[in-house]
Order: C-alpha cells, then structure tokens, then sequence
C-alpha cells in the first residue's frame, strides 16, 4: 500500500508540471488562457496558417490555440485544409445575410461571437489572446505578464486609425474620448471579451454601412473602400464596453522595420512588403498559392545570414534584417514540416534545407522573452521623461526619393540605398519609381530598394510635353494618396546623393509651417516677376531645393501645389530666358524647383535654410561643418581625375564587378592647401561611397569571382566601353593642361583595376595586329583595283574614239 501511495504521488507530481506554462508568470495561479485567429476557407490562409502554427510551437506559446474558420457551404466541400490546425468552424459572414455586403473582414468578430457562444473552451478560460493569421509569434504571449488586467486589455498600437480623433469616433460611439488606436495583438480577460465581441460585430457592421465617412482625410484607409471598417469596430465597441487599452508599440513589429534599441519583439506581422537586399516578399503575391499541398515548393530562398551581416553596420538595422529572416524561415520551416505530414516524399537535399534543418537555426530561432523595455506602455513614455538617447520622444520620420526605370537611376539608388543604410538615418525609405507600362515590362529593377511604383509623367498626359523632371511631385502626391504612413515628418531626397549621417527634424528644428530645406541661390524667380506672376504670395517664395524635410501635414496640403505650379512654369515658356529663372539652358528644365518654391508660397510655408545639410563634391567645405548629404550633380575632379553623373547612362547595376574608375588615394593629395585638401578628400569619400555600394550590389547578386564582366544583355558591353572612353578623356584632356604624367598613367591604371577594360596591354596589341592586316588588306585591293583599272582603260578608250560626248563626262566624274 505504501508503494502504491509513493507511486501515486509521483504520478501527481508529473501531472502537475505537466500542466505548467513553462515559464515563470509572475502570479500564484497558473490562469488558463487560449489563443484565437480567424481565417477562410482558402490557400491564401492556409499557408498563413502554416507559418503561425509553427510559430506557435517553436515559441512554447502556453495553452490551447483555436483557427476560427469561416467557410461556405460550397467551399467547405473542396477545402482541403482541416488538419492544418486546432479548428472551430464557423458560419461565413463574407457576404452580409442581411445586406448582401461582401466584407470578408467582418468574420474575425463575428468567428469570437460564436466562438464564445458554442465552443467549451470558452467556458474553460480566464486570458484570451487574439491574432491575425499573418503573424509570427517569436516568444510566449501571456497577458498578465504583459499587463493586462481586467478591464485594462493589453493591445498594439494602430497610429492611423484617425478617426478616433474626429467625428467618426463622435458618429459611432458615445464615449468618443474612449477610443483607442489599437489592433493586431490583442490580450484580455474573458469577461471583457463577452462584453466587446457583440458591440465589436455591431459596430463593425456601422461603420461598413456609414459610406459617406469612408474617405482618407476621416479613416485613414488608402483605399477609401471601408477596408479597416472592422479596426474601428473593434475601438468603438471597446469605447463602447469602457475598456481603456494599455497601448504597447513595442511587442509587435513588422518586418522591415527597424527595431527601438534594446526592445525584443514578442510578435512579426507580416501584413506589408518587405525586403533583405535583392530580396523581397510581399504576401499579396501569394494570394492564390497552392504552396502548402505541392511538395518541395518553398517561398523564394532568403540571404544567408553571413550575407546580411555585410550589408549593413548599423546594429539597429542589421536586427532589423534578421528580424524578416527569422520571419521567412520560419514560414519555410513550417510549409517544410507540413510537407513531410501531407506524406511528400524526401525532399532533395540543398543548402537551404539543411539551414533549416540545423542546430543553427533552432537556436537562432528559440523562444524569446519580453524584458522591461517591451513591457513600456506608451502611457507610460508620456508620463515619464525619456533620456535623450533613447530616441522614444522623437517623431517617426519617412524618407522619399524619386526615379525612373532607366539604368541612370538604377546605379544612383544602389548607392543611395548603401548610404542610407550606413548613414543611421531613422525611419524607413521608399523608392518613388515613375514608368510607363512598356518600361515597366522591360524593367529589372525592382528589388534595389523599397518601392512605391508611380505612372510616368514624363510626357504629360494632357500637353504632350516631355519633361520628366515633374515626375517628383506628381510620385510625392501618388504616394501620399496610395500609401500608408505613420510618420510624422517626411525627407524628400534626389537620386543623385549619398547620405553621410542622419537628416532629422529635431536637429534640424523642422515644424509643422516650418520645412528645412538647403539654399538654392540660383532660384533668381523668386525676386522678380517670374514670382509675381505664379504665386500670390511672391514675399514668401524661399529659395530652396535639393533635401527637403517637411510635416506630413504641410506636405498633404502643398503637394498637389506643387505639381500645379511646376506646370503652371512649364507652360510659361515666354519667361524661360536666363535673366528671369536663372536656367542657365533656358529650356525651363528647373521648372520643377520653382513649383515646388511657389506651392510653398502659395501656403506660406516659411523654411529653415540650412547650409549645413548638403555639399556638392568639388566645393570647399566650410571649416567644422559635418556636412549630411553629398549631391554629386555636376561634374567634379580630383587632379587628373574626374566624374560627371551625366557621363554614365548605362547599365552598371546588371553587369557583374562594373563600377566606375577609382579616384586618387588620399595620400597622394597636395596638403598645401588645406580648403583644397578638404575639398579633394570629400569628393574622394564620395566617389568610393559609391564604388563601394556597387561592389556591394555585386556581391550580393552572386557575381562570379574572377576579372571578367558578364550580363544578362549584349550590348552592355559596347555602353560600358564607351562610357568608360569619355573618363580617358578626360584624362587626356587634364594631361593637356600641365598636369603630371604620372597621374595620367594612375588613371588609366585605376580603369583597368575597375574590370572595364581588362588589359590595356590586350588592347594595345590587339590595335597594332588590326592595323597590320588592315594595312595588307588596303595594299591588295589597291593592287587588285590597279590591275582591273588598267584593263578597262583599255577597253574604254576603244569605245570613246567613237563617241566623244562620254570622254567629257567620264572626264568630269573622275
């Protein structure tokens, strides 16, 4: 008996551990707690599905997880995915019973109405979380160590659901001071659930119907289509039930985004674009794929992590590709493992597969933990004073910049893209990319940096008129439109720079009403009637160009201005002359500055001109000036050696190892002069900045080793040839002008050492051994002409004697 007794305690004993979260909570009572996401009867789900049950195991998420899914009668007979995971089927609310409405998004609070209504689990619960399907957990999600309580749900921070701000929240709740900003990760008390899930239902279908408040200005919603009808549902029935969140923007990130400092993400949701150099996934992309029931078949292979560690020193940024690493691999992992349980047979053994597979792997991908600086709730960043360095009080900042899909562009945003990603400048970017549908078709581009993709207006579409400069405001006011920003303030850049350090309003002191911008001095219509005639506030025309940081609301306001006044110049072609605009073509090409200084006008937007921002390679720097932006426009030179940006419209990106001649060593520079030596060296860190980016780009494209150039396109060659001659002559023509020798022969060197020109020796040969057989070729058709001439003299001077008119004539021809 008391063998059985001590046998009985053990067993007890292993039972209640058993029953443990394997982690420490924090409180006295293991609570129970269940994870929900909604989902359809669809592949586009399924593989989401795939992704974040996997996920779910790797990070030990404690307690049971449920896959709401909503079908269709018709589409639960030909669905093939219920063992994909735990599942509580539910009725489809896709298309409204009532209104006919077809809203699939409304089935998320529908599915936890009738989940709290029919499943017991509901009634075995205390902590409900709740997910989307796109997400990847990456550690445990316990609400009570997060902070939930009862009455206070733990939530993640949605900053453009506007419309609790203004009359939205006014219209569908009567507690408007109530609604919070929130979404995604949601964590709370069963009790509060039962209260919100109906009014989240309700208010939901309230704000479908309320079409008249569907527009960008009030919702926030790009589209303007009611999409996020559902997010407000949930904020307004959460106002509704008097449940104030504690907003956290700390526990979830997307991929892409660069984490806060010393902040562990708990959660990825992977909802937009994102990309790892070259490479890149977008989940739209996927919207119909069968990939969960094909064996072998992974999304696209991502960088290796020896590979991202090169491609940027920044810490921040570097976790921030590891972070979308993690991300993919684990979806690869989790179609991976799914295979193997739909029965595939062995898949063939690669690199990748065996990452996978690895101890490596499984250790980089172990559960992480929140630490105290996730748990910080944003109510408590606004009631404390955050030390400077933290960066928490200061704005989320947007950099832009414009581009066409020519090769031109393409080499200048490789090395913008190298820059900014050196440079430590926050925020996120985005690529302006302006082309028409043919050009598009023919592009291959695409993956060099983020991109928002724009219709070209390089012929206006109403005139006619080729002027593809107006493309910058016309992308400015399509992304404003289209896309979807949380910043605060954007950097509006130009293609031709190279970042040195970080462009930031605070430092700067941007405001709203106030944009910083850089002195454009040339901008002579500002103080004459070229002013007078295109704005109605000529007193307020600031001359002003190049970098641009402005509020995000000043910019919605002037960006349509701007593209208007940029055409209103263009068409006022009797006020191009140089004594006028200041163009020194007077073609009216800085048309478009000059829309951009008499929209700013036309709202009396007053700028902060600053000369401390941006140089042009070749200026004298002012002495202890640490100048941000490099704007490599016009032509600069060092000694015998030189660049002009206008030299190389070609295709450098697409051909392995290109990159252009070297620029002298630094120690080579006369020290005489020190403003010329600051000068010089400048524009030599310039130059390499941009080498640099391109051997980079190279690398990163797999380039073979070796000298040899390839490319996927036959005539590179001959363009990268010729581009490269006119940087000979500049040599020969710098060598014409008293410089040394030796510099002139350094150049050449620094071409060949480029991998444009492989040998000049080869060259130099192959020149003579032309010219000998061209010589003996000449020789021999002179020979064969003198010996066919002789005979037809012959023959032609029978023939005259009888008719002397054709003597004259022939007489005449030779």
């Amino acid at each position: 008996m008391a063998e059985f007794s001590l046998l009985l305690a053990v067993v007890l004993l292993v039972l209640g551990i058993g029953t443990g979260w394997g982690v420490e909570t924090g409180q006295k009572a293991p609570y129970r707690m269940h994870t929900l996401f909604s989902v359809e009867c669809q592949n586009y789900f399924d593989w989401q599905t795939v992704g974040l049950m996997n996920s779910y195991r790797k990070a030990k998420q404690p307690g049971p997880i449920t896959r709401l899914l909503s079908c269709t009668d018709e589409e639960k007979k030909n669905y093939r995915g219920m063992h994909l995971a735990p599942t509580f089927e539910v009725p489809s609310m896709s298309k409204h019973p009532k209104t006919g409405d077809w809203y699939p998004a409304i089935n998320k609070p529908a599915g936890v109405v009738h989940w709290l209504k029919h499943s017991k689990d509901a009634e075995n619960v205390d902590w409900v979380v709740i997910l989307d399907a796109d997400m990847i957990i990456r550690g445990p999600i316990i609400p009570w160590e997060l902070g939930a309580e009862k009455g206070r749900p733990v939530a993640a921070y949605y900053g453009y659901l506007r419309g609790c701000d203004n009359i939205l929240a006014q219209l569908h709740t009567k507690h408007p001071e109530l609604c919070d900003k929130v979404g995604g990760l949601l964590a709370m008390h069963i009790d509060d659930l039962r209260v919100l899930a109906p009014l989240w239902l309700s208010k939901t279908e309230e704000v479908r119907e309320d079409r008249a408040h569907w527009g960008k200005n009030i919702t926030g919603d790009i589209y303007e289509k009611g999409w996020i009808s559902e997010m407000y549902g949930y904020s307004f029935g959460a106002a509704e039930a008097g449940l104030r969140h504690k907003k956290n923007d700390n526990l979830m990130i997307y991929p892409g985004y660069v984490p806060r400092e010393g902040i562990e993400p708990v959660l990825l949701h992977y909802g937009l674009p994102f990309a790892v150099g070259n490479w890149s996934f977008n989940k739209l992309a996927h919207h119909e794929d069968n990939i969960v029931y094909e064996c072998d078949r992974l999304f696209p292979e991502p960088p290796y992590t020896r590979e991202v560690r090169q491609m940027d020193i920044d810490p921040n940024r570097r976790r921030a590709l590891f972070l979308s690493l993690e991300c993919i691999n684990i979806l690869n992992e989790g179609l991976l493992l799914q295979h193997k349980a739909n029965g595939c047979p062995k898949p063939k053994w690669s690199k990748y597969l065996s990452f996978l597979k690895s101890k490596t792997f499984a250790e980089l991908t172990q559960p992480k933990f929140v630490n105290p600086a996730t748990l910080q709730m944003m109510e408590d960043n606004n009631q404390k004073h955050v030390p400077v360095d933290t960066g928490n009080q200061y704005p989320k900042i947007h950099t832009l910049f414009s581009t066409e899909c020519t090769p031109y562009f393409d080499w200048q945003t490789v090395g913008l893209m190298h820059s900014f990603h050196t440079s430590g400048q926050p925020g996120n970017i985005t690529r302006l990319l302006s082309c028409s549908g043919e050009d598009l078709k023919r592009y291959k581009g695409h993956d060099l940096a983020p991109t928002h993709y724009v219709p070209s207006m390089s012929q206006h579409p109403l005139t006619g008129d080729w002027y593809p400069a107006i493309n910058k405001p016309a992308a400015v006011l399509h992304w404003l439109n289209h896309a979807n920003t949380d910043a605060e303030f954007i950097v509006i850049l130009d293609a031709d720079m190279i970042l040195r350090g970080p462009i930031t309003p605070w430092e700067f002191k941007a405001a709203r009403g106030h944009p910083v911008s850089t002195p454009y001095e040339y901008l002579i219509g500002c103080d004459n009637e070229l002013a007078r005639l295109h704005t109605s506030h000529p007193e307020a025309c600031d001359k002003v160009g190049g970098v641009i940081i402005m509020h995000i609301d000043d910019l919605r306001k002037f960006a349509m201005l701007w593209l208007h006044k940029t055409e209103e110049v263009r068409a006022d072609r009797a006020h191009y002359s140089r004594n006028i605009t200041g163009d020194i073509y007077e073609s009216g090409w800085i048309s478009e500055m000059y829309g951009y200084s008499f929209g700013a006008a036309e709202l009396k937007l007053r700028h902060v001109i600053s000369r401390e921002i941006l140089i042009y390679p070749g200026y004298v720097p002012e002495p202890g000036v640490k100048y941000r932006v490099f704007h490599y426009g016009l032509r600069f030179s060092v000694g015998n050696w030189s660049f002009d940006k206008a030299d190389w419209e070609v295709d450098i990106v697409n051909k392995c190892w290109a990159k252009f001649p070297d620029p002298p060593d630094p120690s080579t520079l006369d020290h005489a002069d020190e403003d010329n030596l600051q000068r010089d060296l400048l524009s030599i860190e310039c130059a390499k900045k941009l080498n640099e980016a391109l051997m980079l780009h190279h690398e990163r494209r797999n380039c073979p080793t070796g000298n040899s150039l390839s490319t996927s396109e036959g005539d590179t060659t001959e363009k990268i040839g010729i581009s490269r001659k006119f940087g000979r002559l500049d040599v020969s023509f710098a060598s014409k002008s008293n410089h040394k020798s030796a510099n002139n022969s350094q150049q050449l060197a620094s071409v060949e050492k480029d991998g444009v020109i492989n040998s000049f020796r080869f060259w130099v040969i192959s020149l003579w051994a032309i010219s000998g057989v061209g010589f003996f070729i000449v020789i021999y058709v002179i020979y064969l002409g003198h010996n066919r001439r002789g005979t037809r003299f012959k023959q032609r001077g029978r023939r005259r004697s009888m008719h002397p008119g054709h003597m004259e004539m022939n007489g005449r021809d030779r």
